[in-house]
């Protein structure tokens, strides 16, 4: 459009220059031309200021390739640097300022964007790499992002492992190792698995990994201890330098109540760091017969699978019913829903009403419309009309409860369970148990904890399960274990009390706050919060700090910030209705350094995350290299980016005075050569 109007001013002003150099060679004009050419400008500006009020102006910025520079900042950090932490700050320092030269370097700390000098301040208590490469890659990703360094020791102890995570990131990454990669003796227990909650007389199991390096020759009791009084012992005899073992501890619920085990691996001869030997789990025993629902669509085996694995639990009474003849929800504990709501029996209204701990467990007659209106650990958006075989994979980050230690190789030889077609995605708070083993990780099964608590299976299937496990395995103990456990943790997040308090765990780190939420029913068994509640904490030696929860939602949530390490006591008290009720419990705050749990420096680590995003690997010695790599990277280059910009005439007050010195230099020199 734009064209055609600068082609009609043109012509036009051409026409009248044209037209006035006729006119002034008839009259014999000294110069016709100059007049001619004068008028035709004048038409020419005022024209465009008529028919094209806005031009567009065309400019070109080349923008330098980003290089991002991340600088693992956490303590441990300090204690690999050593006595080379000078020398390294100026290699750091020369690297930068030879880059900045032709590249726009960021530098950032594993928190974000910091000045050069912040980088060496190395004060962060945890390190978590994968969430520092994902912050990279949202703040500069839609850039000219060119390269990413990442200098670090390798040793992560928050977030997921880097290596699995799946970033889109397009750009190389270049990582400088930090540290001595070389074994150090160490022998450490890295993770325990215990069940929150058990049924009192049961049998439950408390694990943990042991890990040890150059520790050969070690021999020692692993021991499981409540109140100072031993439980359980398991020798541990470690009889190379890389030695990993778990184990394990069985225990009979005899008393009702929480139950603080400690377990504690006796420190090596010569092992410096021993700040890793102890772990704290926390194990509640309940004394109640729980009423649980199973309601199906139809009838499915799936049913009877879930039947036969909950009928080992004695605290458990099992109410099986289909859709026709569902009772009320209000009188059970936990209710299994195998494909409901469905596309013919909506009872969407009914389950959010009662608030129950409820698992879903979909298939081809799931209404995903319905099961969207009421909390789940995922997003659908699914046809469940069509199906599509999901086989499943242990994601060994799931924490909500603990399986039997061949869980991994049990699910490698599950046959798929039939998925509706579509988009499920895990949500932020979902702990997910399975997923899909093909690159999708679509969630297969997964748990929330909230209130109420919910489960969430994506498929139906589970009755093959149990056959294959039985057929290779001639056991049924993991799938049912899956399944008692996903419904023991449905019923130990059930709200019934009419006030309780929660905590999201008992152990905590003396780097955390700790964050409560209480729930106070009234009697219909609706959350209200309408009572203030008071909240006092008291630490061994008896000393109270008191709080006051803040009013969310229709709960009750309070931070109660960072505590020093001890054993703490709490009691929340409210009056509601002219009755009081009070809520009781305890925790444990200890002194995590979490960067130093492990000692050393994982460089095959960073070489393969060098590799996995075609980057390179160097040791911090020699870190400055990585300048020559970059820049030899012919991948990595300027981009020209153009911006059009539009412009009013009317703001260029220099184009209506051109516009004027035309026109009167016309008249002048008409009104001279007419005086001669």
């Amino acid at each position: 459009m734009q064209i055609l109007l600068w082609g009609i001013a043109i012509i036009l002003s051409a026409a009248a220059a044209y037209w006035v150099y006729r006119a002034d060679k008839k009259r014999a004009t000294p110069y016709p031309w100059l007049t001619a050419t004068l008028r035709g400008l004048v038409v020419f500006l005022t024209l465009l200021l008529i028919l094209a009020p806005v031009i567009s102006i065309t400019n070109n910025e080349t923008q330098k390739p980003v290089v991002v520079f991340i600088q693992d900042n956490s303590s441990s950090i300090a204690n690999a640097l050593g006595k080379d932490s000078n020398a390294y700050k100026q290699d750091v320092t020369a690297l930068i300022d030879k880059l900045s030269k032709d590249y726009k370097v960021v530098t950032r700390g594993l928190q974000g964007n910091t000045t050069t000098d912040s980088l060496f301040d190395y004060n962060l208590q945890s390190t978590d790499i994968a969430k520092a490469l994902e912050d990279v890659q949202e703040y500069y990703g839609t850039q000219n992002l060119g390269a990413v360094v990442l200098a670090t020791d390798g040793k992560y102890n928050q977030g997921s492992n880097p290596l699995f995570q799946q970033l889109s990131l397009q750009s190389p990454l270049y990582t400088a190792g930090i540290g001595d990669s070389s074994l150090q003796k160490d022998l450490r227990i890295s993770q325990v698995y215990h069940n929150k909650t058990v049924s009192l007389n049961s049998n439950f199991e408390i694990r943990a990994d042991i890990n040890a390096t150059r520790c050969n020759g070690y021999s020692n009791g692993i021991q499981l201890t409540e109140g100072g009084q031993s439980v359980g012992s398991s020798v541990l005899s470690v009889n190379t330098d890389r030695y990993d073992r778990t184990v394990s501890f069985s225990i009979k619920a005899t008393k009702a109540g929480l139950h603080h085990y400690t377990i504690t691996a006796p420190a090596a001869d010569g092992e410096e760091n021993t700040n890793n030997n102890r772990r704290d789990v926390f194990v509640e025993v309940v004394d109640e017969q729980k009423e649980i629902l199973i309601a199906a669509a139809a009838p499915h085996p799936d049913i009877k699978a879930i039947q036969a694995a909950l009928s080992t639990v004695e605290s458990y009474k099992v109410t099986v019913k289909m859709a026709s003849e569902m009772p009320s929800m209000f009188n059970y504990k936990v209710v299994i829903l195998h494909q409901l709501p469905s596309q013919f029996f909506n009872n969407s209204r009914d389950i959010a009403a009662v608030k129950k701990p409820t698992w879903f467990i979909l298939g081809s007659q799931s209404n995903p419309a319905a099961i969207m209106q009421l909390p789940s650990p995922v997003q659908l958006s699914i046809n469940p009309l069509v199906q599509r075989d999901v086989y499943p994979a242990y994601n060994p980050a799931f924490s909500s409860f603990a399986l039997p230690q061949n869980a991994q190789a049990v699910m490698d030889k599950m046959p798929p369970l039939s998925v509706p077609q579509g988009n499920i995605t895990a949500l932020p708070n979902a702990d997910l148990l399975f997923r899909s083993r093909d690159g999708e990780q679509t969630p297969v099964w997964a748990l929330r904890q909230s209130n109420p608590a919910i489960a969430i299976t994506t498929g139906e299937g589970l009755w093959r399960w149990r056959m294959y496990e039985y057929k290779n395995f001639n056991t049924h103990n993991t799938v049912d274990e899956c399944i008692r456990q996903t419904v023991a943790f449905l019923a130990a997040n059930s709200n019934e009390k009419p006030f309780s308090v929660q905590l999201t765990k008992y152990v905590w780190s003396d780097q955390e706050s700790i964050s409560l939420n209480a729930y106070l029913l009234n009697a219909t068994n609706q959350q209200v919060n309408t009572a203030d509640v008071q909240l006092s904490i008291s630490d061994s030696v008896v000393k109270k700090q008191n709080f006051s929860f803040e009013k969310s939602g229709s709960s009750y949530r309070l931070n109660t910030g960072i505590w020093p390490a001890g054993t703490y006591t709490y009691t929340a008290r409210t009056v509601y209705n002219g009755t009081t009720h009070t809520a009781n419990g305890s925790f444990v705050v200890e002194h995590m350094p979490l960067e130093q749990m492990e000692t050393g420096a994982d460089y095959n680590m960073l070489y393969s995350l060098a590799d996995k995003y075609n980057g390179g690997f160097v040791p911090a010695k020699n870190i400055t290299s990585l300048a020559d790599s970059i820049m030899k990277n012919t991948n990595i280059k300027p981009v020209i980016q153009s911006n059009i910009q539009s412009v009013p005439l009317v703001d260029w007050k220099w184009y209506f005075l051109l516009i004027l010195v035309f026109a009167v230099a016309e008249w002048l020199l008409r009104k001279y050569w007419l005086a001669q």
